[in-house]
């Protein structure tokens, strides 16, 4: 495909894109906001969230969620501020992560396991899924790094990138919520599943930092395009008024400090052909 385009600049670690009321919603984590960019490259901030923001998604009734990765809490965006949906520090082993939010509001969260970053080894970890009400779940258990996820258009099957296993694995939703019937949906050899989005041929685009792309997988495993990029590719969201451009979110670093300091993260763009479709 050909080469992206930059849609916005300055950013230090973008992630969690969606696509909502003709924006592009997303966190800049190590920023510490939640932000908004439209279609020309008009950018606004939309909360802050100080133990850094993460995966995004909204109730029915319009209320932003957002993943608070430090403290370990699910975060809703009411009238008088932030406040906490959740508290996730029973089930997550480390710091929070990407998010998927389905159509009744039942938010899916991962978490890392374990503070790598420190030196500790990698620990599978378990996610979480918060009911409308705050009720919390553990609906799956020994994934490595769970991190985006996808939901198809009729809320039947939920697929979570497994970062360090380089699989795409699914789960059945009950009607309860509850995931079943664990299974491998698509093995990445020499990729990094990260951020990624759902279109109408049911195949996912999934964003590989370590090997700077991202891919266009059908379920099984098949790469049918890959999109390079000049730094790390960190998600991806299909958006636009047709659902056919799609947002890829990239930045210099994976580390921390050092991505504050060189703000070289960007949103960048490109036009395909099969529009976006289920969630987020």
């Amino acid at each position: 495909m050909g080469a992206t385009e930059i849609l916005l600049t300055d950013l230090a670690f973008p992630e969690g894109p969606r696509w909502r009321d003709d924006k592009l919603w997303f966190s800049d984590m190590h920023s510490q906001v939640v932000m908004t960019v439209d279609a020309i490259g008009h950018a606004e901030t939309v909360v802050d969230v100080p133990n850094d923001p993460s995966g995004l998604g909204w109730l029915p009734d319009g209320r932003l969620l957002v993943v608070s990765m430090r403290d370990r809490k699910l975060m809703r965006l009411d009238a008088d501020g932030l406040n906490t949906a959740a508290d996730l520090s029973h089930i997550a082993t480390y710091n929070c992560n990407d998010m998927v939010v389905d159509a009744k509001g039942r938010a899916y969260v991962g978490n890392f396991g374990s503070d790598m970053a420190s030196g500790a080894d990698m620990t599978p970890a378990a996610m979480a899924m918060v009911e409308p009400d705050g009720t919390v779940h553990t609906v799956a258990e020994e994934l490595m790094f769970p991190n985006g996820a996808v939901i198809t258009a009729d809320g039947k099957t939920l697929v979570v990138g497994e970062t360090f296993a380089a699989r795409m694995t699914a789960f059945d939703i009950e009607d309860d919520g509850m995931l079943t019937n664990r299974r491998v949906w698509a093995e990445l050899d020499g990729a990094v599943p990260d951020g990624c989005c759902l279109d109408e041929e049911g195949a996912i685009w999934v964003a590989s930092p370590i090997s700077s792309q991202v891919l266009r997988v059908l379920e099984g495993g098949q790469v049918t395009h890959r999109i390079e990029v000049e730094t790390q590719a960190i998600a991806c969201m299909l958006g636009g008024s047709d659902r056919r451009t799609l947002h890829i979110l990239t930045a210099g670093t994976l580390i921390p400090e050092e991505a504050k300091q060189r703000r070289d993260g960007r949103i960048e763009v490109i036009q395909v052909e099969v529009p976006g479709a289920g969630l987020p």
